[in-house]
C-alpha cells in the first residue's frame, strides 16, 4: 500500500459567531474528503479563530504556528478548503501565497482540487515574486547570522570567551574553592601561614577536586591564587 503524503489543514473563520457554527466543521470535512481522495494524510489542523480575511500574517497566530511547525519538520503540504478561507482580500492572499511558496510549501485547494503553488510557479510574474521573496528571506537570514557572529566576536574579545558552557573559572564551585583556599592561607595569630602544600593536602581531605577531577598539588593551589 502506497504511503500517504503528510499534510496540514488550515481553516479560518472571520467572526466569533462562526466558532459555534459549522464553519470549522464544514472546512475540515471538505479538506479531509479531498485528502482521502488525493492520497494525503492530515496530521494536524490549524484553526484561525475569529480572524478577518483582510488580516495579514502578523495578525494570524495559527498561520504563524503552522509555518513555524513546517520549518521544523518534514511536512511541506497545506490543504485549505478554498482560497477565500486563506484570505478574502486579494493583496493579502497574494502575500501569503508568495510567502508560502518561497518556503517550499505546496498549497492545495480542496474545493477546486487545484495545486495553488503550481499555478503560481507557472505565472512568470508571480514566480519572480516568489524568487525575490526567497532571496530576501535568505538575505535576512545571512545578515542575522553575520550580526550574531560579530556580536560573539566582540564578547570573545572583551571577555576572552563567549559560547558554550561556562568554564570552571566562571563557576560557583570555583568561587567557593578560592574562598576556602584563602581561608586556609590566612595567617592566624601566633601561627605561620599554611604552605601551598598543606593547603593542597587539606583540600584533598575535604573532598575538593580540580576542574579535571584530580587531586590538588602545591603548584595548582599557587596558580589558582595567582590567577
Amino acid at each position: 500500500m502506497e504511503e500517504k503524503i503528510k499534510a496540514f489543514g488550515y481553516v479560518r473563520v472571520s467572526g466569533k459567531s462562526q466558532l459555534t457554527g459549522n464553519g470549522f466543521d464544514r472546512q475540515e470535512d471538505t479538506i479531509n474528503a479531498y485528502a482521502e481522495k488525493a492520497g494525503y494524510q492530515i496530521v494536524r489542523v490549524f484553526k484561525e479563530e475569529a480572524v478577518s480575511g483582510t488580516k495579514g500574517e502578523a495578525d494570524r497566530p495559527a498561520f504563524q504556528d503552522m509555518m513555524s511547525e513546517i520549518l521544523r519538520n518534514g511536512v511541506r503540504t497545506v490543504i485549505i478548503e478554498g482560497l477565500d478561507r486563506l484570505a478574502r482580500e486579494y493583496r493579502i492572499q497574494e502575500t501569503l501565497l508568495i510567502y508560502m511558496a518561497s518556503k517550499g510549501v505546496t498549497l492545495l485547494s480542496a474545493r477546486t482540487e487545484e495545486d495553488v503553488t503550481e499555478a503560481i510557479q507557472s505565472d512568470p510574474m508571480r514566480k519572480a515574486l516568489v524568487q525575490i521573496q526567497g532571496i530576501f528571506a535568505e538575505l535576512e537570514k545571512n545578515l542575522l547570522v553575520k550580526k550574531l557572529r560579530k556580536a560573539r566576536e566582540q564578547v570573545r574579545i572583551a571577555k576572552g570567551k563567549c559560547e558554550g558552557r561556562k568554564g570552571y573559572a566562571e563557576s560557583e564551585q570555583h568561587e567557593a574553592l578560592l574562598k576556602r583556599i584563602k581561608e586556609l592561607r590566612r595567617k592566624k595569630p601566633m601561627q605561620k601561614r599554611m604552605t601551598y602544600q598543606k593547603v593542597a593536602e587539606r583540600l584533598n581531605e575535604e573532598g575538593y577536586k580540580t576542574a579535571s577531577g584530580r587531586l590538588f598539588t602545591a603548584m595548582i593551589v599557587a596558580n589558582l591564587l595567582r590567577d
